[in-house]
């Protein structure tokens, strides 16, 4: 079975058929970087990292652009803000500040960069580009109030409200301009002309007069301008739907564009079973979230559902990622340990069992390959139990080949470089020293001794494994 993925578009699962034979092209809407990334924002992002990765273990060249919008009506008007509580900071000053947190939160969680990651303010000439042919095509109108604004005229497409299944009428009215000038409510801003109150620093010349682009006009150029006016796949956020990319598809397709040929969107996250908003000041911010818990533990978290649904984040989500991180750590430790020295000790080939590929195929199941995952680090500690090396090196491999392809391998150089480290090595040390009080009171027929020292670190929570090389701990779980 080939790859299949949920079309929003279609409302349907179709057959993954790329435009050119072994490459994709995907084009992602990023962050609009107004204020410090927050937890879906890197949900969003490890989706299509997952999806990337996956892609590329089937063999494919994956071109992913994602972009960063950095010129906008929330960052004016959040900049304006900061500077009327006395700051200095230019709106690009602050636009490039929370850029910089958002890469940093990405490369924490392992998310490999972009292909190409264009801002807004990079792209303005393509952007002035597609609205000309937009004029020329009837599709769109500069304002004659002599704002030097200009609109998408929504009733001169037939097919607009086809990705979200709305007719024009059933639609609010776009709130991204003053509407005087509009012939239609619904028509929404390809360039905005200068207001008095914004910044100089924040206008381009255009044909239309001084001002800046629209917000939806920006991923349409830079997607066309990186990728070709034909592409892959367009994925975002669900809440990214309407009006940014129906928007995106009208303006692209009116200008005579064929777009994107999948159109994908991931869920959003809910904090204890309500909505994540400012509003309710329930947000979760990237800084906080890397903070609760190690790096490997949030990515494991944040990808463990199936990209399309909602996730719910309770106090008990990071604990439980924890714990099955540290099953699947505590097999490759103790397989490890207990094949070295043995023939089977570089016998575990990696190979990505079939049945996690082909939930992977259908339509990127997560949770389904990650029960793969568990079943087979089971089945390894069962073939260790019963003394299988052979299953158990193989069980190995699997595992190992699975979390790779995640991106959630304990072994891998990035995340043994945790920052828990340190505690980790002082904590060794102390537990070494009773290892060796203990092997000391059983080689000395002590054993009350012995089995006190084991049931201590047992009530603290430390399981100790006799085997042939020695005692070895683990926290229980691992």
């Amino acid at each position: 079975m080939g790859i299949r993925l949920y079309d929003t578009r279609a409302a349907a699962l179709r057959d993954f058929t790329p435009l050119v034979d072994g490459r994709v092209g995907i084009y992602v809407c990023g962050p609009t970087v107004q204020s410090s990334p927050h937890i879906g924002h890197l949900r969003s992002a490890l989706v299509y990292d997952q999806i990337r990765r996956w892609l590329n273990y089937r063999g494919l060249d994956v071109t992913l652009v994602r972009n960063v919008t950095d010129i906008d009506d929330k960052v004016l008007i959040n900049a304006a803000a900061a500077q009327a509580s006395g700051s200095h900071e230019q709106w690009w000053a602050l636009a490039y500040r929370y850029e910089r947190e958002f890469t940093d939160s990405y490369a924490a969680l392992g998310i490999q960069p972009p292909t190409y990651e264009p801002r807004a303010t990079g792209s303005i000439p393509q952007m002035q580009e597609l609205i000309t042919r937009l004029i020329d095509a009837g599709h769109a109108y500069a304002a004659d109030d002599g704002s030097g604004d200009v609109y998408f005229d929504v009733r001169s497409w037939p097919s607009y409200g086809e990705l979200t299944k709305q007719s024009i009428d059933a639609m609010e009215a776009a709130a991204d301009a003053d509407p005087r000038a509009k012939r239609d409510s619904r028509d929404f801003a390809l360039w905005k002309g200068r207001k008095a109150d914004e910044p100089a620093s924040a206008v381009w010349e255009s044909p239309w007069g001084q001002g800046r682009p629209g917000w939806h006009i920006e991923c349409s150029a830079m997607s066309s301008r990186y990728l070709g006016t034909a592409f892959d796949i367009h994925g975002g956020g669900l809440d990214l739907r309407f009006p940014h990319h129906e928007n995106e598809l009208a303006q692209s397709t009116a200008a005579g564009d064929a777009f994107a040929t999948y159109w994908v969107h991931n869920g959003l996250v809910n904090v204890s079973g309500q909505k994540m908003s400012k509003s309710l000041g329930n947000s979760i911010y990237a800084a906080d979230l890397l903070g609760a818990a190690r790096p490997l533990v949030v990515r494991y978290y944040l990808g463990s559902a199936h990209y399309r649904s909602t996730i719910d984040f309770t106090e008990s989500s990071l604990a439980e990622a924890e714990a099955a991180l540290e099953r699947i750590a505590g097999f490759l430790d103790r397989v490890d340990r207990r094949l070295a020295g043995t023939r089977f000790a570089s016998s575990g080939v990696e190979r990505i069992p079939d049945a996690f590929a082909a939930a992977m195929d259908d339509d990127f199941g997560v949770p389904q390959a990650l029960a793969v995952l568990h079943d087979t680090v089971r089945a390894g500690n069962q073939a260790l139990d019963g003394e299988d090396l052979g299953a158990a090196a193989a069980a190995r491999g699997e595992v190992e080949a699975m979390t790779e392809v995640l991106g959630i391998n304990p072994l891998s150089p990035q995340w043994q470089a945790r920052q828990d480290a340190p505690a980790r090595a002082a904590l060794d040390a102390l537990l070494r020293r009773l290892l060796d009080d203990r092997q000391a009171a059983r080689q000395a027929r002590d054993f009350a001794a012995a089995d006190r020292i084991r049931t201590e670190l047992a009530d603290a929570g430390i399981t100790i494994e006799d085997t042939p090389t020695g005692a070895h701990w683990s926290i229980d779980g691992e």
